[in-house]
């Protein structure tokens, strides 16, 4: 090799040696590659030829060897790394823990609390000046007692800590989970691996370590990590959308087009590449590097979208295929980036929390107003005394005392919980279902999986172990139910079925030895090959020696398997000039194409249709019915003269010779069925989607038990699901969908747009009261549309491609379907937890707030102080979010049926719950507050003398109130009326601790607090009261529960989801936020791009005129990013913009119909009974309003409806 190298230096002119040397000895530049790479097609063929003769010439100049690939020698590796880069894009800087503290600071309810801790702060450091003289009232009746005013700088401090606290929380809580996705992305990088050629062996390296110069195999659904030139291809068909925006597939061979680049997806196919460009040299790594330098710029000028979570370092991590190459105006960006974020449940949250703010915010200016009314009438009214200048910084004082009792009703009024135990309980989820083998992508989809009601499942891998062995076959007109022994078999026969499996299979397809002694032998590569392999080492042959003595670059043509062929054809030289075909594929499809059969002497037999028909009854069918993937192998000769037109496949692939059929089991995971009956049980319906044939899959179908004997179900092949769905015109009809998918258990033989159909008209039906929330689970690069489109999509975290992996939500990382179990009992434990957390809360912000409020008005002071609402209100609010929100889940949840989209977070027996726990409350309050001096005979506190000590009064009226809370908190473990609310309590720690830690700490505030809490420390007797009462909460717990909820018919609902009626037409034309929200209420923002229209027919006129008015509309006021939206998912930041090659003339947007298209986003026409769906489905041009809106269901080829985005 270095011989080679060498001599080659002395062959070329001087000027190029020059350019060797600084090449560091190789015979091409960095910039020469990069240049090189920029080229496609004919011109790229033309330079190659120019400069290197061919891509062998290109190879020798790389010093590397088209068959042998690199020595591993380190120094070499070492140079390559440092002269062409490394295999490495380098992150984005995360955002720092400052950065994400103050996103979290532009909260609102935090804004509000801040400017009242500060005025607060302010004001208790102002004295007025001059003594109170006589004559400015009767000021020590109600002034704030001395210990109050000492201590008045405390409240505001311990608002601005209490904020603090949310504010660390939330921050730490984002920081985390950014740290976990960069640990979780380094480790799918870490698992992305490769195979190249090292010194003639093929073996698999983490994609980081791949150099300029390596020889990499490349195979169907592989993601280029690096740009390269083909050297071999075979039938190669590569998906360069997400660099191109071209949605065809592009044709790549050695003589048409050579150039293959990083980023983009091999749909068919396979071959080997050189590697010309890594890292940030690479096309993936130009576009990152611009990006970089763009975003940085783009940060100073553009704070409002900067809600995208660190894009993160990934190597060649997949470009969203998908989103075709919108390298979008800013505008877009600005539009839909901040707008990603709500989920289902965030939005109902969000919505609530608003809701309960405004009547805080009504309750504490009537308190305020009250008190100033009160304060005037008595004071210049009925004492009849006059507004004296000097009078004026003591009246002053008294209103400032009276905003502050306003603003700490609005404190305790408004839940500032609710986000933090949204974040909490979300983050504990995440972490916890990683050990459940669930790898949550997108945060919000854990929470949507709880309202799944149903799964559309593979079958191979998910619901079987994917382990293949031929267990029957079918050889020279015998049918054998075990392997035949070999010498029952022709040796003409045995030689063709060997020849025609080892060469007709992927030659990276391997059975290796098993790693421990006794175990399985191992199964490398396509593992429906491996069980063919696996048949030809049981019938003690070797495939080894066949394919050494036919290398791969020997084959002189392949048709690989694809989707629509379902099967895979070799061609071979043979010795005496003429050709052998060898093909194998789904039996019912190559049966159809022999017209021989091989008998059992190994001589051919005329094979016509109706043996055909019979050979299905007989030996076909009986093996599918066993559950059996059937595929028939068979060949074909071609006589040496003239060559065939190997083209035209239809021509090739026809009047073959059936050598056998084999029958394939892969056994059904264990765990299985328990999990499906888990799923039934928990109301979500399992549909099977399967490429196999309809009795294998109806024969697993029963073992899993998705279909039992006696139900009234459907059974459907893809092309008979076509023909019921499709009208006269070939469209799809949303009406005759609905008739099938309610009933529809198995698809078979299904198509990836057959799956994608199903899944798009089970979302998009309006059948059922509630509209379906659909999970779909996929492996292969054309399950990517099913699991973009779906509500939540899994993807195989073993043996999913790329491709789909990159349109999941969630990745199974055990590839099992019971982890999908897991998945909706952690979603369901999720929407628990929340509501646990609001019946708490809200049964908290009741009682304090009627309290204040009442309070303020009869005594002109508030019972409980401002500082000791703030405790109650901290305390409360983040422990009992990190105490309710880290319940376990438990199998219960699985027990009911699932909540549905437009479920209120608050249902009737919670309702029933608050108000009843909060009258019990309140009675026990105002009695202590009124005549509790005369139960524990001490001293009343109401209207206490200026100067007064804190009364022991109203430190048991501040005790008690903690003490129902603590007692209560039990009680809102349960919020389905359950009668033990004791049932799991030590299952979580958390809990406990929490509960005793909260009950410590409020004993040291009452003994020792003293002047700042207002406390007076009480006596052994005064506390067993506080607890009595306090436990007396458990009790009345029981009595509320007795009471049946549907005896309650004026208890209200509440915190809805955005309603079909709520829309009105100002908040239509104002906000357009809210059609947002119903918009993703109906489909989260990832699969824009899925939501085309067929095409623009109106003219680019209009086009850019809607262009113009809608970004007019679009620019909205910054949004505050809010600690309710801390659900942004760091998306790679490619997807935003992955090329920026303008459309070659504007008119192409009209005319081009596949590739993705700019997005545009407009109001619709406001009108008040448009439902979701409407708003969701279409997409209305502002400019002619006369166009009817497109609706979503109307008949879109598969195709268009995948590609086209709008």
């Amino acid at each position: 090799m270095g011989d080679m190298a060498n001599s080659s230096v002395d062959f070329y002119p001087k000027s190029q040696q020059r350019e060797l040397n600084h090449a560091g000895g190789f015979g091409c530049t960095l910039a020469e590659l990069r240049s090189l790479m920029e080229l496609r097609g004919a011109e790229a063929i033309q330079k190659v030829q120019e400069t290197y003769t061919d891509v062998h010439g290109l190879c020798r100049r790389l010093k590397t060897s088209p068959t042998e690939g690199l020595s591993d020698n380190t120094a070499d590796l070492e140079k390559r790394r440092q002269i062409y880069g490394q295999n490495f894009i380098p992150p984005k800087k995360p955002k720092t823990f400052l950065q994400l503290v103050w996103e979290a600071l532009q909260d609102v309810t935090l804004i509000i609390l801040e400017i009242a801790a500060i005025i607060s702060l302010g004001l208790s450091f102002y004295a007025p000046p001059g003594e109170e003289s006589e004559a400015c009232g009767n000021v020590a009746a109600s002034a704030e007692d001395e210990g109050e005013s000492e201590a008045g700088w405390i409240e505001g401090a311990a608002i601005l800590l209490s904020v603090i606290c949310v504010v660390l929380v939330t921050a730490f809580n984002d920081w985390s989970k950014e740290k976990q996705f960069r640990g979780l992305q380094s480790r799918i990088e870490q698992e992305q691996k490769f195979s190249v050629i090292r010194n003639g062996q093929q073996v698999q390296i983490p994609v980081a370590e791949l150099v300029a110069g390596d020889i990499a195999q490349i195979k169907y659904g592989d993601l280029l990590p690096a740009d390269g030139v083909l050297i071999q291809g075979n039938d190669l068909k590569i998906d360069e959308s997400s660099l191109t925006g071209e949605s065809d597939h592009v044709r790549k061979s050695v003589e048409k087009d050579p150039m293959l680049l990083s980023g983009t997806h091999v749909m068919e196919g396979s071959g080997r590449m050189v590697v010309t460009a890594v890292g940030v040299n690479s096309q993936t790594g130009i576009i990152f590097t611009l990006l970089g330098a763009g975003g940085e710029e783009e940060e100073k000028k553009d704070k409002k979208a900067k809600k995208q979570d660190g894009a993160v370092a990934m190597e060649m991590q997949p470009l969203k295929s998908a989103e075709g190459g919108e390298m979008e105006e800013r505008e877009k960006k600005k539009a839909s980036v901040p707008k990603k974020e709500k989920s289902v449940l965030q939005g109902k949250l969000t919505k609530l929390a608003v809701q309960i703010g405004k009547a805080g915010l009504v309750m504490s200016a009537i308190t305020v107003i009250i008190l100033v009314l009160y304060f005037v009438i008595e004071t210049f009214v009925i004492d009849g005394k006059v507004w004296l200048a000097e009078c004026t910084p003591v009246y002053v004082q008294y209103f400032v005392k009276f905003f502050i009792i306003g603003v700490t009703v609005l404190v305790v009024a408004v839940p500032e919980g609710l986000p933090l135990a949204v974040t909490i309980s979300l983050a504990y989820s995440v972490k916890k279902m990683m050990k459940d083998n669930n790898l949550v992508r997108h945060l919000d989809a854990c929470e949507t999986m709880g309202n799944a009601t149903a799964i559309c499942s593979d079958k191979t891998g998910t619901l079987t172990t994917n382990r293949m062995t031929v267990v029957q076959s079918y050889m020279g007109d015998t049918h054998y139910k075990e392997t035949p022994d070999p010498s029952n078999l022709t040796p003409k026969n045995l030689d063709l079925l060997v020849h025609a499996i080892a060469i007709n299979s992927a030659y990276t397809t391997k059975i290796l030895p098993p790693e421990k002694e006794g175990g399985l032998p191992r199964q490398v590569g396509n593992k429906t090959e491996c069980s063919l392999l696996g048949f030809v080492l049981d019938l003690r042959r070797d495939y080894q020696p066949v394919r050494e003595q036919i290398p791969e670059e020997k084959l002189y043509k392949v048709y690989t398997f694809n989707s629509v062929r379902k099967s895979m054809s070799t061609v071979i030289c043979m010795p005496d000039g003429g050709y052998r075909l060898f093909s194998k594929g789904a039996s019912e499809i190559v049966l159809k194409k022999c017209t021989n059969i091989l008998n059992n002497n190994g001589e051919l037999r005329t094979f016509r249709p109706r043996d055909r028909d019979e050979m299905v009854k007989k030996v076909i069918e009986p093996m599918a019915c066993d559950g059996l993937r059937t595929i028939c192998i068979a060949y074909r000769d071609f006589p040496a003269g003239k060559e065939p037109e190997w083209d035209s496949e239809n021509d090739i692939v026809i009047d073959l010779t059936c050598i056998a059929v084999v029958g394939i089991e892969d056994p059904v995971r264990p765990e299985v069925p328990d999990a499906i009956r888990k799923c039934q049980r928990a109301g979500i319906t399992v549909r099977m989607v399967t490429g196999d044939n309809i009795n294998t899959a109806r024969a697993i179908a029963a073992k899993c038990g998705i279909i039992q004997p006696g139900e009234d179900f459907l059974c459907l092949e893809g092309k008979e699901f076509n023909r019921r769905i499709r009208n006269e015109k070939g469209e799809i009809e949303q009406e005759r969908l609905d008739k099938i998918w309610p009933k529809l258990r198995v698809l078979a033989r299904s198509s990836p747009t057959d799956k994608h159909t199903l899944v798009k008209g089970i979302i998009d039906s309006t059948i059922g009261d509630q509209r379906q929330v659909v999970a779909v689970t996929g492996d292969g690069t054309n399950d990517g549309p099913a699991l973009k489109k779906a509500d939540v999509g899994f993807a195989m975290g073993i043996a999913g491609t790329d491709v789909a992996k990159e349109a999941s939500d969630i990745i199974l990382t055990d590839d099992n379907f019971s982890s999908i179990v897991k998945a909706v009992m952690w979603g369901r434990n999720v929407y628990d937890s929340i509501s646990k957390f609001l019946q708490f809360q809200l049964t908290v912000n009741v009682v304090a707030v009627i309290v204040a409020f009442t309070g303020a008005c009869i005594t002109q002071d508030s019972p409980l102080k401002a500082v000791q609402m703030l405790w109650v209100n901290l305390i409360m609010d983040t422990f009992a979010s990190l105490a309710l929100a880290t319940e376990p889940p438990t199998e219960a949840l699985l027990l009911r049926k699932p909540y549905g989209r437009n479920k209120p977070l608050i249902s009737r027996t919670m309702m029933k719950n608050i108000l009843g726990h909060a009258v019990y409350q309140l009675v026990i309050i105002f009695t202590l507050l009124f005549v509790g001096e005369v139960f524990f005979d001490i001293d009343s506190g109401r209207n206490a003398p200026l100067h007064s000590p804190p009364s022991e009064h109203y430190t048991i009226i501040f005790n008690t109130f903690v003490m129902m809370q603590l007692f209560n908190e039990i009680n809102a473990r349960k919020i389905h009326g359950e009668r033990n609310v004791f049932d799991g309590i030590f299952g979580n720690p958390i809990f406990c601790s929490i509960v005793l830690g909260t009950f410590g700490i409020q004993i040291v505030i009452v003994q020792f607090g003293g002047k700042p809490f207002s406390c007076s420390p009480l006596n052994a007797q005064q506390w067993l009261w506080c607890l009595f009462v306090g436990f007396g909460e458990l009790v009345w717990g029981q009595v509320i529960a007795t009471i049946p909820t549907s005896h309650l018919k004026c208890l209200k609902e509440a915190g809805h989801g955005t309603g079909k009626d709520d829309i009105t037409d100002e908040e239509m034309a104002e906000d357009e936020e809210e059609i947002d929200h119903a918009e993703r209420e109906l489909r989260r923002g990832q699969i824009l791009w899925f939501r085309g229209l067929n095409r623009i027919q109106t003219q680019i006129r209009v086009v850019k005129a809607f262009r113009s008015s809608l970004y007019e509309g679009l620019e909205k006021p910054d949004t505050k990013t809010s600690i309710h939206n801390f659900m942004t998912t760091p998306e790679f930041l490619i997807n935003d913009y992955i090329h920026n090659i303008p459309l070659i003339d504007d008119t192409d947007v009209e005319e081009s119909e596949g590739p993705p298209r700019r997005r545009f986003r407009a109001s619709p026409p406001p009108s008040p009974n448009k439902n979701n769906n409407a708003i969701d489905s279409g997409i209305y041009l502002s400019t002619d309003a006369s166009k009817t809106p497109t609706s979503s269901s109307s008949p879109v080829s598969p195709l268009h409806s995948m590609e086209t985005s709008l």
